[in-house]
């Protein structure tokens, strides 16, 4: 990009940020980076005076890094306190959660976010769980979902806990309305001929992704780049295993 481009970036974590700033320091053009989360693109594109742009590409995936990281409190393969806020301004943990829904809204929550067939069983023990216990770690609450499917969930191929911190991620960080705000707020934000490309990792994305690229599609606003969605190679995988779910999605402003 020449010096007279610009980039700006947007992230809800601010070590994503630093790390991005080290990634684009010997870039031409100018960057902009802002602690913000990208379903507020229009308005802090206007904070920037910028009206329009040429591109916009989203990755909803998380690094490694934040995985590993105990401050998020995102894994099962290491004791953490349950956390799963990316945004730490946000005010709901997963613990929160699991603590204080009744067994109902657990359980549809995990069917709604996780897929889960086996959710109201999950709900049902982490319930008797809590009334001993307040959990507060990912080790408990996996060890609660293991017990809870039993013998059946290690028959997937997958992690039974997998379903579960998915659905819990994804309702306190609101991944998916956040997506759906982002996605209603580009074809405004996109110059004509200007590219939206979205990387999403799990079926739950991909299916908002596809649904609006079509209904815009259906209305003259995109041209649908990517009939299928892209999927990476075996070479890609071998090289980052954590790439295997990835779909990217392209479309372009008419």
């Amino acid at each position: 990009m020449s010096r007279e481009g610009l980039i700006v970036g947007m992230d809800v974590d601010e070590d994503a940020l630093e790390k991005a700033q080290a990634v684009l320091k010997a870039a031409k053009c100018r960057i902009v980076l802002i602690h913000s989360n990208f379903s507020q693109i229009g308005e802090q594109l206007k904070n920037q005076g910028i009206e329009k742009v040429d591109f916009i590409l989203a990755d909803l995936g998380l690094c490694s890094a934040q995985i590993a990281d105990e401050r998020f409190g995102l894994s099962f393969q290491t004791n953490m306190p349950l956390d799963m806020r990316i945004d730490k301004r946000l005010r709901l943990s997963a613990a929160d959660i699991v603590n204080r829904f009744d067994e109902k809204n657990l359980a549809d929550l995990i069917f709604k976010y996780g897929q889960d067939r086996a959710s109201r069983r999950i709900a049902r023990f982490i319930v008797s769980h809590r009334k001993e216990n307040r959990i507060t770690t990912t080790g408990q609450l996996a060890d609660i979902v293991c017990r809870a499917l039993g013998n059946k969930g290690y028959r997937s191929r997958i992690h039974p806990a997998t379903r579960t911190f998915q659905a819990l991620r994804i309702a306190v960080n609101q991944e998916l309305e956040n997506l759906e705000k982002m996605l209603t707020a580009a074809p405004d934000l996109l110059n004509k001929d200007g590219w939206i490309a979205i990387i999403s990792y799990h079926s739950l994305e991909d299916r908002i992704v596809k649904n609006d690229f079509r209904q815009n599609g259906s209305n003259g606003i995109y041209n649908i780049i990517t009939k299928k969605p892209l999927i990476p190679s075996q070479k890609e995988i071998a090289e980052n295993n954590r790439a295997r779910s990835a779909k990217l999605r392209i479309a372009q402003k008419r």
